[in-house]
Formats: structure tokens, sequence, C-alpha cells
């Protein structure tokens, strides 16, 4: 059997599937000929206001989008031609995008504390349109943003007009320590777009995330969103406002991360156990990741290739934007017990020769 380290999805154990299907049927029983019809092109509007409450922003701010990656695509359509920032290593789907676009990356290391902001600062140029950054947990080293970065990084977004879009997916999943403010708290929301969805704490299947944005932005979105697909699926976006009702939200929250806690744990244990002295690798207080480096000189490609010969699968760095000797290992959708094997596997197949960690 394989071992996946590659799928940075929930398990299928963390997916509460008793509760979301008494929510939706209760849903269509309750709103059926409003959710089973067109509707709003913005979303289903109960779940836009508990959105806005729960952000403290008016709920014409809120897009409710088929996952935070077409949050992505809706901020793109919305950009003149122009650089765009990201940090490097970042998720490797908007990097493909941005490609696929023909769109210049100017690229922002991370450290243990997050986007370098002295780097940034450095980086960036007139012209530039906007920074795409996951600070809290981030895809794909797990590292969180410091709160004094964050101020920073949200005071140079007012004082330049620079448009930044925090992508949030991973900030509730929390095993240790005092929540973040988000740049969009800190900001204000003018120049910061936020977006998030409900992949990691609910469900992914659902397909239901969500943009915050200025209310001039919204309606230039609209007209686009209507476009795309008329009406969005809002049968799932009202299962998921009836699990808030119900107040299943908090408590799931607690299971799921509670879970995920343990998963982190025993990949650090078995880390410590099997590749100290021959590896570096980061200890994160949440999210779904973590990041390693082999020693200079290694090729986490090539590691790979043997590597799922021996029936482990990981996400080579150089997809994010990463080094050559770095990798990403997701400790979210496999047991304790296969964490264990799966780490034990991989270290009989790296070099013992030891690394430094560097994200940058």
């Amino acid at each position: 059997m394989t071992i996946s380290f590659a799928r940075g999805i929930p398990g299928p154990d963390l997916l509460p599937v008793d509760e979301l299907a008494d929510c939706a049927q209760a849903a269509l029983r309750a709103d059926g000929r409003t959710i089973l019809s067109y509707g709003s092109t913005l979303g289903y509007q109960p779940l836009r206001e508990w959105i806005g409450e729960r952000h403290g922003v008016e709920p014409g701010r809120v897009i409710v989008t088929n996952g935070s990656l077409q949050a992505f695509h809706l901020v793109l359509s919305t950009l003149e031609p122009g650089r765009v920032l990201v940090e490097r290593p970042t998720y490797d789907r908007p990097r493909r995008i941005l490609a696929a676009e023909g769109r210049e990356l100017g690229e922002v290391p991370l450290d243990e504390d997050g986007l370098n902001v002295d780097e940034l600062e450095g980086v960036y140029a007139d012209g530039d349109r906007l920074l795409y950054t996951i600070p809290t947990f981030q895809n794909p080293t797990g590292v969180a943003l410091s709160k004094e970065r964050r101020q920073r990084l949200a005071a140079f977004a007012g004082e330049r007009g620079l448009r930044v879009l925090e992508d949030d997916p991973y900030g509730l999943v929390r095993f240790e320590g005092a929540p973040l403010p988000t740049l969009l708290e800190l900001e204000g929301g003018q120049h910061v777009l936020y977006s998030s969805s409900f992949s990691k704490t609910v469900a992914p299947g659902l397909r239901v995330g969500y943009l915050i944005v200025p209310p001039a932005l919204a309606v230039e979105l609209e007209p686009l969103v209507a476009s795309t697909y008329i009406t969005p699926a809002l049968l799932a976006q009202a299962t998921v406002h009836e699990f808030f009702r119900r107040g299943l939200f908090e408590p799931n929250l607690e299971r799921v991360c509670g879970l995920l806690r343990e998963r982190r744990d025993a990949m650090l244990e078995a880390l410590d156990r099997e590749l100290a002295g021959r590896a570096s690798w980061n200890r994160p207080d949440g999210g779904y990741f973590l990041w390693l480096e082999l020693a200079d000189g290694a090729d986490s490609t090539e590691l790979l290739g043997v590597a799922s010969e021996a029936g482990v699968t990981f996400v080579p760095g150089p997809d994010f934007g990463g080094q050559a000797n770095s990798l990403r290992l997701a400790f979210s959708f496999v047991s304790p017990t296969e964490i264990d094997d799966g780490v034990t596997r991989l270290a009989r197949l790296v070099a013992p020769v030891p690394a430094a960690v560097e994200l940058g």
C-alpha cells in the first residue's frame, strides 16, 4: 500500500458525513424552492450574512465561491497587465495559473517567521499588481507570518497602494498558540482582499469558499460571476449554512484540530527518530504541512522516484518554487500509524548527511 504524504486534504475520518447529510436534508426542506432554482449570483444570502458577521464586514462585500482557488481566478480577472508577487515557495496551483497567463512573478522568500517583509520592500516595484500570500500555516511550508510582520505588511500595502490577496484556508486549523490577526483586520480591507474556504474545516467536496472584497469590487465582479456560472451551487452553500446554524462548526473544528494535532505529532516524532542529523524540518503550530530539507546537493524529485517504488509519496519542493533539496510532507490525509510507517520507508532512502533549514 502506498502511503501518501502528497495529498493535502482531510482524511476520511475528518469529514462530518452524518451531520452534513442531516443538514442537507434540513436545508432542502426549509428552503428547497430557493436553493434548487437559480439564485443570487454572489452566493446564498444567509451564508453571506453569516460570513460577513464573522469577519465584521457588510454581506455585500462577500462573494461565495466554488472553493478559494476560484476566488484567485476572480481576483486575477480584475488586474491590469503587470507583475504578481508571490512567496517563495508558495502553493503550486497559483504558480501554474500565473504562468499560464504569462504573468511575470516577483518572488519574496520565506523564513521561520513567514514572508520576509524586508525582502518584499526590496523586490516591490511600481506597476506590481498583486501580492498573493498565505500568511497562516502556509502551503507548502506550514509557517505562520509573525504578528509584527503582519502589521508591517498591512501598513506597507496601505502606503504603496498594493493590492494583497490573503489566502487563509488553514488559519483556524491551529494546534497551539494564540490566534493571529488577519491582514484584512489589520489593514481594514481597502487594499487587502481575503479568501478562505471550508474545505479544510468542514469538507472539500462541498466546494464552498468565499472572497471578501471592497464594495466597488463586488459590484465589478458580479457580471463576471454571472457569465461564468449564472448561479452558484446553492444546495452546498445552504448545507454549510445549516451546519453553522445548528452550532456544529466549532465542535467539528475542535475535533478536526485534535485529529490533525495527533498526526502532526506522529510525523514529528517519526522524523526525530528516523531522520535526525540527516535532514531538517520545521514544527508548524497548525495546518496540514511541514517542510523538509535534505542535504545540499540532494534532489527531492529524484528521491520521489525511488520513494514511490518504496510505497511513499510526497511533493518535491521545486513544484512550489523551492530549492531542489526541499520537499513538502502533508500529514492530514494519513493515520498516525501510516505516518510512522511512511517516514520509516522514506528514511531508508535519505543519505546520512546533515542539512540546515533555510526556508528562503
